[in-house]
């Protein structure tokens, strides 16, 4: 996988690129719905806009269906946090703590949103015909809501429970990249399930 790389060591506090003349039309979630205090709500996007972030999505033809609308922002300092119905708290307490190996990881550090949008789903397809199972995205963080690494940060928390492959994410600890990164865990592979089948009959014969 071309985007793979190993992730200690990496700086991921200080990625904050201006996006903000792209990304005009991203949106806070609503106070309700988050931990953290946005701020206040910005004004409703104009066309002009609308119309350049457009363009910084365009231009992509291997998004695999990820949606270009409007994205609500996550508050900078909030974590992210995904799982499926199944998967156990304790399973994503130990994803969380760095508790399963960094099978493969993804560098969207400084990359355009397009490219990023554009990498995402390959690089899940292709970890998911591995058998990989544990992964880790390296994605930056802002302080600032509206910053490039945070906009970025709340596309993920979009993107990725749309991919069928994936079964939780929830964001890092310190030491794996904090709030700049996430791990992602995948769905076992029918192969993969097949192979467990067969040790745990072998076990009990």
């Amino acid at each position: 996988m071309t985007d793979s790389f190993h992730a200690s060591g990496t700086d991921h506090g200080h990625d904050d690129i201006d996006f903000k003349t792209m990304m005009g039309d991203v949106q806070p979630l609503r106070r309700s719905q988050n931990s953290a205090d946005a701020g206040h709500r910005p004004a409703a996007p104009t066309e002009s806009q609308i119309a350049r972030r457009r363009h910084a999505l365009s231009g992509n033809d291997g998004a695999d269906g990820l949606s270009d609308d409007f994205v609500d922002l996550v508050p900078p300092y909030d974590p992210l946090e995904f799982r499926r119905d199944g998967i156990q708290i304790g399973v994503m307490e130990r994803l969380r703590q760095g508790g399963y190996p960094v099978q493969a990881s993804l560098h969207l550090l400084r990359r355009p949103l397009y490219e990023c949008r554009a990498s995402l789903p390959q690089f899940i397809r292709d970890a998911y015909a591995a058998d990989l199972r544990s992964v880790l995205i390296v994605h930056g963080r802002s302080r600032e809501i509206d910053g490039a690494a945070n906009v970025l940060r709340s596309c993920l928390a979009k993107w990725l429970p749309t991919l069928e492959e994936v079964h939780a994410f929830v964001s890092a600890q310190e030491g794996d990249g904090g709030l700049g990164a996430t791990w992602v865990m995948l769905r076992k592979s029918e192969r993969a399930r097949s192979a467990n089948r067969e040790r745990q009959q072998k076990r009990r014969g």
